[in-house]
């Protein structure tokens, strides 16, 4: 793996034991617990070839239309827009966040801070609710939206890795071609589609976004959102976002792309990545 010197990102607070601990325990494909193996254990890279060098599913650009300010001490892992303001959660241990904050001039709303033991992972909000995940504790938490008070805590029997809602279930990835569709209130898994193009399954699906019936996903490492079927798991386009990182000499792995937020007022995508500067607002253009 390619870790990155704390001279190269001149964040050594960042990094330390925290993104250490999380490379060692997500370094390799084997990370990733699906709720069914063979579909992940059939998994082949996602390649540029393996995506620009088709035809059966539309590739798209995007432009910017907006930039705004991302702290760089947030190693992104959820994402969410909600009335025009950002809720983040963040990873690493030692350094997990649940973040609430205002894009247009980077002001903190709220914050609060995970145990030390916890690593962050994915968000949704359903019905006034904030749902967080954790990596490998198997622990999630639920939040009050208005008072950003922690209001519960329960059980995850996979990895967690990102989370959206459809408006009646929460959606979850764990970093194999499965994605689980759950109840909001037991978290028990109601059914799971597993993703694949006309190549094969899909794997390292990270974080999520649901918006107008389709399902995106950052593929871990790549610089690819994918859109996804979320009847049927099936690959419908995907956007390339080459060209995204502002330091690709510093932002270096596994400070990758990585973040997906909808905001319904303008129909554009907000996407980020771990410690990156920027929040951007993009148009996903036609292929």
């Amino acid at each position: 793996m390619k870790i990155p010197s704390a001279k190269s990102i001149s964040r050594r607070k960042l990094l330390g034991a925290g993104l250490a601990t999380a490379l060692m325990a997500r370094g390799g494909s084997g990370a990733a617990l699906a709720d069914n193996t063979a579909p992940f254990r059939a998994h082949v890279e996602l390649t540029r070839r393996r995506v620009l060098d088709q035809h059966a599913i539309p590739v798209h650009g995007y432009k910017i239309t907006n930039t705004f300010p991302h702290d760089r001490t947030s190693y992104t892992e959820g994402l969410v827009m909600v009335d025009g303001a950002i809720i983040e959660g963040t990873g690493l241990y030692g350094q997990s966040r649940l973040l609430h904050w205002d894009p247009a001039s980077g002001r903190q709303l709220n914050e609060i801070a995970l145990q030390r033991d916890l690593f962050g992972e994915g968000i949704a909000v359903l019905d006034g609710v904030i749902h967080q995940l954790t990596y490998i504790e198997n622990v999630r938490f639920t939040y009050d939206l208005k008072s950003f008070a922690r209001t519960g805590q329960g059980r995850c029997e996979a990895q967690g890795w990102g989370m959206t809602q459809d408006g009646s279930s929460l959606i979850t990835s764990n970093g194999s071609s499965a994605i689980s569709f759950r109840n909001p209130t037991s978290f028990e898994i109601v059914k799971t589609i597993y993703v694949s193009d006309e190549t094969g399954p899909v794997g390292f699906l990270n974080e999520l976004e649901y918006a107008n019936g389709v399902l995106y996903a950052n593929v871990w490492q790549t610089e690819f959102i994918v859109q996804i079927d979320p009847a049927t798991g099936r690959v419908i386009g995907w956007i390339n976002l080459a060209g995204l990182n502002p330091e690709p000499q510093v932002l270096v792995y596994p400070l990758v792309l990585n973040g997906i937020a909808y905001d319904d007022r303008s129909g554009r995508l907000l996407v980020t990545g771990k410690c990156w500067p920027h929040l951007y607002e993009i148009e996903v253009l036609p292929a």
